[in-house]
């Protein structure tokens, strides 16, 4: 079915590169060329294909003056400058129309990279691979060339990370597989980055790393290379090299990070810093250009990210170290005293040696036989009773401790300690679009099902074809973190739009990536709801720390700001019990 929404697709650059008026010489090596700045790091190799040649560089072309609160297209409003350099700037601004943070690329329409940027820009939209920073437009107007792409408020870059040391293996792990992948994907289509610094990684509040400025970096700045997926796959060596050392693999000072001493060549991880991962570690030495030797081992080069991706698939997959465990209190004993407990109090009182004092003597004469008569058959009386009431309970024992009235049991004890548990809540602690065909419905508004307001929601985008999304579409969906494995077993899912009808299922995964289907995920629980209110319960517990809400059908509601009128759905709250 036809996709029907005003929205455009892509993801952003936080800060750019670091503003800067001077410039240097233009630097190159073996086939690539960059124009350099004062701010940008050179980027050096110990041999062929990852470093900068210097060359003579085309005119510099000023760049536009501009100035926040400028507008273009009557819709994005600048906000901050974050780069200005070789002709190009680089801004925060505001869609106003869509009313999000985005982030926009300017340079003249007669500047010699003009045309190369359009085309690098549109080949990125065209992608729509969630891993990268989206591209949302790319145009050519009023003498000026523009590029808008994604903003990630709650993104932080790489460059931060490693400011505060390096990361742990587990950490490290994730970050290399994930920019393997992505940039396998990349290269597959067509598509080179050119340019993957520190600066170019972000990594999300929910862990995810998101890739920024695929083709468009190196587009603005003039970057080529003869073997691109060369250069790529050195750049993330450098970059695992750089989050298990917190320096960089080459003898200069890059990106904040110190280099590596000077002579003593390109050496391996585990010899810079004690207790690094000895995998990730050769890892890092196979994607850098070393003749393919490793710390420990000869084992061959990885040229292109798929050999990358490979080599990473061929290790023990690195888990999450356990939690710190946190002992209990100390118990505290109380004052009371064993046999104590009832007494009375110690003071003046008979002494323990005191006699005790003699039973009165047994009832005498008619009377007290007659007593002892009535006492007896009241003794009499009471085991009988005791006896009868005895009997009873291990016949309702041995009938499981129970009344049965057909095939209805009801239990006599008022105990309630059998009773089963009512469901706890579980927190989410973060969350993102589950898009594995890569086109997201409305990545900004995911928080907004979490955040305990009714008045905030998810929107999926508007289709003509209903209730049922398929064939057109598979479904729509979010993933959400739950912080680590908990029993999920009940879901209360809050809807924008009533009508016939809307189904929804819950699924386990095992991260956050949109690269599975849900064919290959466990099912928690599903439901189908003609009203605002989905509830969902699954016949058993399922542990997972990742559930995916996966939306295949959706009621016919009218045109609003974000999409037209036809079948859709929003998710305004999502509580999660087990």
């Amino acid at each position: 079915m036809a996709e029907r929404s005003t929205a455009a697709v892509d993801v952003a650059d936080n800060s750019g590169d670091k503003p800067l008026t001077a410039k240097a010489d233009k630097a190159t090596t073996d086939g690539v060329t960059e124009s350099i700045d004062t701010a940008d790091t050179a980027e050096q190799s110990t041999s062929g294909t990852g470093g900068g040649e210097r060359k003579a560089s085309e005119p510099s072309i000023a760049t536009p003056e501009l100035h926040s609160g400028h507008k273009l297209a009557r819709r994005y409003r600048l906000e901050e400058c974050v780069t200005r350099l070789d002709g190009f700037s680089s801004w925060r601004a505001v869609d106003e129309k869509l009313r999000r943070a985005v982030g926009v690329h300017l340079l003249p329409a007669d500047h010699a990279r003009a045309r190369s940027v359009l085309a690098a820009a549109r080949s990125s939209a065209l992608l729509g691979d969630p891993r990268f920073v989206q591209v949302l437009d790319a145009v050519e107007e009023n003498d000026l060339v523009y590029v808008v792409h994604e903003w990630l408020p709650d993104a932080t870059e790489l460059t931060a990370l490693l400011a505060l040391g390096p990361l742990e293996a587990h950490d490290a792990y994730q970050m290399v597989t994930q920019v393997s992948q992505a940039m396998a994907a990349a290269h597959r289509e067509g598509l080179a980055h050119l340019r993957l610094t520190p600066s170019a990684v972000l990594r999300t509040s929910t862990g995810q790393y998101r890739i920024r400025g695929l083709a468009v970096a190196a587009a603005l700045r003039g970057i080529t290379s003869e073997k691109p997926q060369r250069t790529d796959t050195e750049a993330i060596g450098a970059l695992l090299y750089a989050v298990l050392t917190q320096r960089w693999p080459y003898e200069s000072d890059a990106y904040g990070l110190h280099g590596l001493p000077k002579g003593v060549g390109l050496i391996a991880p585990d010899q810079v810093r004690a207790g690094i991962h000895r995998g990730l570690s050769e890892l890092a030495m196979r994607a850098l250009v070393n003749d393919g030797a490793t710390a420990s081992r000869q084992e061959p080069p990885c040229t292109t990210p798929d050999e990358l991706v490979k080599a990473i698939g061929e290790m023990p997959r690195i888990r999450p170290p356990e939690p710190a465990f946190t002992a209990p209190p100390e118990y505290q004993r109380t004052t009371y005293q064993q046999g104590t407990y009832g007494r009375p109090a110690a003071g003046p009182g008979p002494s323990v040696n005191q006699p005790i004092q003699p039973p009165p003597p047994p009832l005498q004469g008619r009377t007290g036989k007659a007593l002892k008569w009535a006492v007896s058959a009241l003794l009499i009386a009471a085991l009988g009773l005791g006896s009868w009431q005895l009997a009873d309970a291990l016949l309702q024992h041995d009938k499981g401790g129970s009344n049965e009235t057909g095939n209805t049991r009801t239990t006599d004890s008022g105990n309630d300690g059998d009773k089963p548990k009512a469901p706890l809540p579980i927190k989410i602690q973060g969350a993102q679009e589950y898009a594995p065909d890569g086109k997201p419905q409305d990545a900004d508004g995911v928080a907004s099902t979490y955040d305990g307001k009714s008045s905030t929601f998810w929107r999926s985008k508007s289709y003509l074809g209903g209730p049922e999304l398929a064939p057109f579409k598979k479904g729509v969906g979010i993933v959400y973190d739950l912080g680590s494995e908990k029993d999920v077993s009940t879901a209360s899912i809050a809807l924008r739009f009533s009508g016939d009808h809307t189904t929804i299922a819950l699924y386990a995964t095992d991260s956050m990536s949109s690269g599975r289907g849900v064919t290959d995920m466990k099912q928690i629980a599903t439901t189908t709801t003609k009203g605002t209110t989905a509830d969902l319960k699954a016949k058993a517990p399922v542990k997972t720390r990742y559930v995916v809400l996966w939306l295949t059908a959706a009621p016919y509601a009218a045109g609003d700001g974000y999409s037209d009128s036809g079948f859709k759905q929003g998710i305004t709250d999502v509580k999660f019990a087990g």
